[in-house]
């Protein structure tokens, strides 16, 4: 072939190089958005983020009517008059933000984020841009996200606004992007009027509810730039400018863009891609995994297929061996009620890091990269090792620098057997039982 075709095959290979070029200049601009001039009350937030490593992510709204998810409106599709119509029947009388809150401390979370408004339009607040929310659209006539800032401040919660960037309700969301063609709207609207509304919206989150947390942005997925303009620099500001500590966490699936926070990863641990929607470019900024308990993100009522206690803690432990949270979601029913399989696991797993938290709460990714068997976290002069799936009562880890180490079983402090190696160390583990999580500490003698 490259007798007939040497033309292409150098083509090829500067396009090839091009690639790899252009790829490692993404990956230091990712790296250089953790290092931008930020202000100290950012800093501080993001330091408290890295630490906190557990959170609760509430898809609720007027979806969870519907039993069916929160992409109904899209998927059946269903239009704008009709789901006009549902909204006003959303009545969620048994909503308790104090259990809510409550349930989230029980778990061991440091944080809740929850919808302030998802891609069907219609704000869980009260807003004065549009009449198209919980107090003036129907008999709840409550503010459930003033009812629980409050709560979430008597009990030392941080709370995070998700914010659907991302509209299939409002006019002016236009051109349409790859959703939301089916929900009877004009084929007509005013794109800046739209990120006007954005921003009036989000002025109100950032000035009537207290001490935010953050901003969880999602839906530019929908319309990726450059195919539309989201004026993020402007949008950003605005966050800034009114909350100084708000935290700015962008859903969009792409390396960390200036004026951001946090880079989260839907459904995935960073860099993994097993979800084929994102990035594996992995920045200088706090990491997150956001992650379903069952297969959906809203209420649904026939999805029992529940991740087990166990698989759940590994998915926490496995985060925090690369550095990340997880944040992970509960769908209220549309009465307001948590479904008891979601309370159960996250009472479950809040009955373990009351144990074992010590090895995952203010700790860093450890100096192994993740391994079949587990991963390590590290605080200070401390690496913990968690062994997740190892049967045998040793394990071989490779070197952890000069130095002799000394290993203690966590958090009984029981003496474990090291055994200096070639290339390494091996650990004398402690016995496994119906333990979740073998944890070892190891520190220098």
């Amino acid at each position: 072939m490259s007798r007939i075709y040497p033309g292409l095959l150098e083509v090829a290979r500067r396009t090839v190089q091009f690639e790899a070029i252009l790829h490692a200049l993404l990956v230091l601009l990712a790296l250089q958005q953790g290092r931008d001039s930020v202000s100290a009350e950012r800093l501080a937030s993001r330091d408290w983020y890295r630490d906190a490593k557990f959170g609760m992510f509430v898809h609720w709204g007027v979806y969870s009517l519907l039993g069916q998810g929160e992409w109904v409106m899209q998927n059946r599709p269903i239009a704008v008059p009709d789901y006009e119509w549902l909204a006003s029947t959303f009545n969620p009388v048994k909503f308790d933000a104090h259990a809510w809150v409550s349930l989230a401390k029980a778990a061991g979370m440091k944080y809740i984020t929850i919808t302030s408004r998802h891609h069907d339009g219609f704000s869980m607040f009260a807003t004065r841009a549009t009449r198209y929310n919980i107090l003036d659209w129907t008999p709840f006539k409550r503010d459930p996200l003033k009812e629980l800032a409050d709560e979430c401040q008597r009990q030392g919660i941080k709370l995070f606004f998700y914010y659907s960037q991302l509209d299939w309700h409002h006019p002016d969301y236009w051109p349409r992007g790859s959703t939301g063609h089916n929900t009877g709207r004009p084929e007509s609207g005013d794109w800046n009027r739209y990120l006007d509304f954005l921003d009036a919206q989000l002025t109100e989150l950032l000035t009537n509810y207290g001490a935010v947390g953050g901003i969880w942005f999602d839906g530019m997925w929908d319309k990726p730039p450059p195919n539309a303009d989201w004026r993020l620099p402007q949008t950003y500001s605005l966050i800034h400018r009114l909350q100084p500590a708000a935290l700015i966490v962008p859903n969009h699936h792409q390396a960390p863009l200036p004026g951001e926070d946090v880079q989260t990863f839907e459904q995935d641990l960073p860099g993994a891609n097993t979800a084929g929607f994102n990035t594996r470019t992995i920045g200088g900024l706090p990491l997150e995994s956001s992650l379903t308990m069952n297969d959906s993100w809203g209420f649904n009522l026939t999805d029992h297929h529940y991740k087990s206690t166990r698989e759940l803690i590994h998915y926490l432990v496995r985060a925090a061996g690369v550095g990340a949270n997880l944040l992970l979601n509960i769908g209220p029913r549309p009465d307001g009620t948590i479904p008891p399989e979601a309370e159960q696991r996250l009472r479950e797993i809040g009955q373990w890091l009351a144990t074992n938290g010590g090895a995952i709460y203010g700790t860093r990714a450890g100096p192994i990269a993740p391994r079949s068997w587990g991963v390590t976290t590290q605080r200070g002069d401390t690496v913990f090792v968690h062994v997740l799936d190892w049967s045998d009562p040793t394990l071989a880890l490779p070197s952890l620098g000069a130095g002799r180490w000394r290993a203690k079983s966590w958090p009984e402090g029981k003496v474990q057997r090291v055994t200096q190696v070639a290339g390494g160390v091996t650990i004398t583990l402690p016995a496994g039982g119906e333990s979740f999580d073998r944890i070892v500490a190891l520190t220098r003698n």
